[in-house]
């Protein structure tokens, strides 16, 4: 059995192994897959005082009593967002030194602890999380377990791969323009971009990017990602108001199907038949599937583009201005992003935030029709390895390889709606062949009850075992 965090909980908590042994089977297929580069950062003795902490508390917990949904599963944070204590966050740069360490949680590091998962090290991102690869100068080039050749995807390409690879069940993850599920899709994983204000960004909010950023995890089920979504979500204190987030549906749904992208960004077939795949089994259960168009998204999808290039832009200039770095020492993208920012008249970046907010409102209209969006994850398999190069400086160039990869990518970071990634079939190199989901406001919990549903069809199998619970 491959396995996935909560059985992996379940062995713990029984006793068939003690969360210290289930950490030293981590940093072991840490070590096995060292050349994937998944792992930025690793710090066995962090992770191995983080088990021992767990054990303890397993020992003084009633017999049986499940105390915290992963306690004494191992897991990795991100080289970016967070942060975690003990860990020194870098973002794949040159203009962060790796000390010193974060003295404190984040809201959602303190509450991925309390869950019971147990850190030892960081994933590899692309710089500043700037492409849909995670290839930084400063290594490791992070590659696809499932192909060394292709991307994980980015910027959350070192946690896919290193839970696609089995080093870990589940891994901390970061999205602002597809950054967990573009990942989770490459890699055959489960990822959830949340209704915004949903996962807490504070206290600091330096990875909060204007709203469209949100963090959680990427996972190998449905059930791994739900439980986590629980345990994380609700009560963020800021800056938004705490989004109603409401049970899943009983009844039918009316399921909205995109399987196209448009001329300017076309799906490969068999990525738009898994969608279309996913929507009959749904249809089979007594939902109705109601077609869309490319044409009800394209406005949307052009405004998300820009203003995902010009937020960026902005927030960087303004960390590398305020934290005083030489922007000199970054890549030569990193710097032309930094260079835009700095130039970016307020004028242009509010022209550009109204069209995102009429992006917003047009998604609101079409779920005036629908409950829930099925639509294409990746337009085609993962890329090979340097598809996304930081050796120039067209930034605008950058968002058109991010958009043609990933189409629908960045339009749920932009508008607020939470969108969902799944594996549904394999494609003829063993690919995962992946689906999206979107929702309104708050239906999380929905798109999650999709997941399961449409998880069960087992129409994907993970590759690699989980470290601990390998036969």
């Amino acid at each position: 059995m491959a396995g996935d965090a909560t059985s992996l909980a379940k062995a713990i908590r029984e006793g068939r192994l003690t969360a210290g042994e289930a950490m030293e089977a981590s940093l072991a297929a840490a070590g096995r897959w060292e050349k994937i580069g998944a792992i930025a950062h690793l710090d066995p003795t962090l992770g191995r005082a983080a088990a021992e902490h767990a054990d303890i508390r397993l020992r003084q917990a009633p017999s049986g009593r499940q105390i915290a949904p992963f306690l004494g599963v191992p897991s990795l944070a991100k080289d970016l967002g967070g942060p975690f204590a003990g860990l020194p966050v870098a973002a794949g740069s040159n203009l962060l030194d790796r000390s010193p360490a974060a003295a404190d949680d984040s809201a959602l590091a303190a509450r991925f602890r309390a869950a019971g998962l147990c850190f030892f090290g960081l994933t590899t991102v692309p710089e500043m999380g700037l492409a849909l690869a995670s290839e930084p100068a400063t290594g490791p080039v992070c590659r696809n377990p499932l192909d060394a050749a292709r991307t994980p995807g980015g910027s959350s390409g070192g946690a896919a791969a290193a839970v696609a690879a089995g080093i870990v069940a589940i891994a901390h993850a970061t999205d602002a323009g597809g950054s967990i599920r573009v990942p989770a899709a490459c890699c055959g994983l489960f990822g959830l971009k949340a209704t915004r204000g949903a996962i807490p960004a504070g206290p600091s909010f330096g990875n909060h990017l204007g709203g469209i950023a949100s963090e959680l995890a990427l996972c190998r089920s449905a059930r791994d990602l739900a439980e986590i979504f629980d345990a994380a979500a609700g009560h963020a204190r800021g800056p938004f108001a705490d989004p109603s987030l409401a049970p899943a549906p009983s009844g039918p749904l009316r399921v909205g199907l995109l399987a196209e992208t448009g001329e300017d960004y076309p799906t490969d077939p068999a990525r738009s038949e898994a969608v279309e795949a996913a929507a009959r089994v749904l249809e089979a259960e007594g939902h109705s599937v109601v077609s869309m168009h490319w044409r009800a998204f394209a406005a949307a999808v052009g405004a998300s583009g820009q203003a995902l290039r010009d937020i960026i832009a902005v927030n960087l200039a303004s960390f590398v201005g305020s934290a005083g770095l030489d922007a000199g020492r970054a890549e030569r993208l990193t710097q032309a992003f930094v260079s835009h920012g700095s130039r970016l008249e307020a004028t242009a970046l509010w022209a550009t935030l109204e069209a995102a907010v009429r992006a917003s409102h047009a998604i609101w209209c079409l779920f005036g029709q629908v409950d829930c969006i099925l639509t294409p994850m990746l337009a085609s398999a993962p890329l090979p390895i340097g598809a996304f190069p930081f050796d120039h400086d067209d930034i605008d160039l950058q968002i058109r390889r991010m958009t043609a990869f990933a189409p629908l990518a960045a339009l749920a970071n932009i508008t607020g709606f939470p969108a969902l990634t799944l594996p549904f079939g394999v494609d003829r190199d063993g690919l995962p062949l992946p689906v999206q989901i979107m929702a309104p406001m708050g239906g999380d919990r929905l798109l999650l009850s999709l997941a399961a549903r449409l998880e069960r069809q087992g129409r994907w199998q993970h590759r690699f075992a989980v470290a601990g619970l390998m036969q």
